[in-house]
This record gives structure tokens, sequence and C-alpha cells, in this order.
């Protein structure tokens, strides 16, 4: 076999080997990035279920809130809801109040998101966010960040409410 002949087997198994590695590397990428996703499912569903016990604590305190899910682009979560007829100096008018909180969907930064808002006779006086790389989540955190969110929100409208 003449060194040309020696050095083109060489090139393609040297060609054959950087490929597999190449494919076995993509491989470990689309594996990672399925847990990754997996484990914010997992998270998503623990988190949704501890924003509605919360969300329905929080109605069972202040009567005349609606319960809602939330599920969609904006995210899965909880939120409550009310209209109250305002009758000042003659005139007619409804307050709105609501508390939503909602885990944002698998992005391709990998965090997980859990935002608040919180509205009580039509003025936005809560918004909340807490986000963390789903690798390193501490869903303590995040429950007793949830749970924070909800007391900040019942004293609020325990005070505008007095």
């Amino acid at each position: 076999m003449s060194e040309f002949e020696e050095r083109l087997k060489s090139a393609v198994a040297r060609g054959a080997s950087r490929a597999e590695s190449l494919q076995s590397a993509e491989d470990r990428k689309r594996q990672e990035a399925e847990e990754l996703k997996r484990l914010h499912t997992k998270y998503r569903l623990e988190l949704t279920e501890h924003i509605e016990h919360a969300i329905k604590k929080l109605i069972d305190m202040f009567p005349g809130f609606r319960y809602q899910g939330v599920f969609g682009g904006s995210g899965w979560g909880s939120a409550c809801v009310r209209d109250d007829l305002v009758i000042e100096r003659g005139n007619r008018s409804n307050k709105y109040s609501r508390l939503e909180i909602v885990v944002r969907p698998v992005n391709e930064f990998n965090v997980l998101d859990l935002q608040a808002k919180g509205t009580i006779a039509d003025r936005e006086l809560i918004t909340r966010s807490l986000y963390h790389l789903v690798s390193q989540v501490d869903m303590e955190k995040f429950r007793k960040a949830v749970d924070d969110w909800v007391i900040a929100y019942a004293e609020l409208y325990a005070m505008k409410r007095a």
C-alpha cells in the first residue's frame, strides 16, 4: 500500500471518528435538554398544585373571590378574581381585584420561572418573580415564595377593604 493510500485511509478513519464523537455529543445535548424539560414539568406540576391550594385558602378568607385555573401560553397556575360594586356620591363603578400566580413555560434558558401579579381595586400592587436554573431548583424556596406572595396580597387586600 502506498503512503498516499495509508494517509487516505487514516483521513477517512479520523473523519468517521469525528463524526461519531459529534453525533454522541449531539445525543448527549439532546438527552440533557430532555431531562431538563422533564424536571421543569415535574416542578411545574408540584408548584401548580401548591399554588392552587394557597389561592383556595385565600378565597376562603375573602368570600366573593372566584377561583380560576390558569393554563396556556402565559404559564400554568391559579388566580382568584372579584369585581366589587362601588357607589360613591351617587356614581356606580366596579373595582376589579385579582391575584394570579403562574409557572412560566420552559424556555431556551432552562429556568423555572414563577411569577405573581396582584391587583386590588383596579391598582396593580404586587408584581413578583422568582427564577432559578432548572438544574439548581430548591422547591422549598419556591413553595415559600408562593406562600409569602399570597399572604402579602391578603394583607394588602384586608387593608384596602377596611
